[in-house]
């Protein structure tokens, strides 16, 4: 069994998590049954944007990197406070324990800026949100990344995406990483996303 880990801050973006979610869940009951999603987060208890409730399976405190395959990232509002988590020492320090142990990490949305905080996007190809004048682009060059302005980027094992709209190509793509491309495939005809 390959175990993803969505990994949240307050303010995460519901619909990028439920990509994640519904992804490695439908491989889990309609495809090959190998992945699994587990949560985590500074606390059990999240509001995500537009302060819906959410309660994680785990704590950060409580993860052991070596269980997991991959790490899923979503992004979320600052008007929410989702970088009061995404760039706590904790959030940050975690990426950097999936870089290191080479596992894939995946993110949607400003879920790269965390990534590129954390130092591991630092002179690689990534991408993050792409509209507001390019301010989050921006912040994301910053920190030692070469912005590619592009739906997703992949380099080497990790996953970034300019907006929303990419949500669940991630996903999919993420999930062809665990599995196959095939696999990714007759999960996403499953789905509904190929005829």
């Amino acid at each position: 069994m390959k175990k993803v880990l969505l990994l949240l801050a307050k303010g995460f973006e519901t619909y990028e998590a439920a990509a994640f979610i519904d992804v490695i869940g439908w491989n889990l009951i309609e495809g090959d049954g190998g992945t699994q999603l587990f949560s985590c987060g500074l606390s059990r208890d999240i509001k995500s944007t537009f302060n819906q409730a959410f309660r994680a399976d785990y704590l950060i405190d409580e993860v052991n990197v070596e269980d997991y395959a991959a790490l899923a990232v979503p992004g979320g509002f600052e008007e929410y406070g989702f970088y009061q988590d995404a760039y706590d020492s904790k959030f940050l320090k975690l990426i950097k324990e999936f870089d290191k142990k080479n596992k894939i990490i995946a993110s949607v949305c400003v879920g790269a800026l965390p990534l590129a905080k954390s130092g591991i996007l630092k002179g690689k190809k990534a991408t993050t949100y792409n509209l507001n004048s390019g301010k989050r682009q921006k912040q994301l060059k910053e920190c030692g990344v070469e912005v590619i302005n592009e739906p997703v980027v992949v380099t080497d094992n990790i996953i970034t995406s300019r907006n929303p709209s990419t949500a669940m190509e991630v996903a999919f793509t993420l999930l062809e990483k665990l599995t196959s491309k095939e696999q990714s495939d007759k999960v996403k005809t499953k789905m509904g996303f190929l005829p």
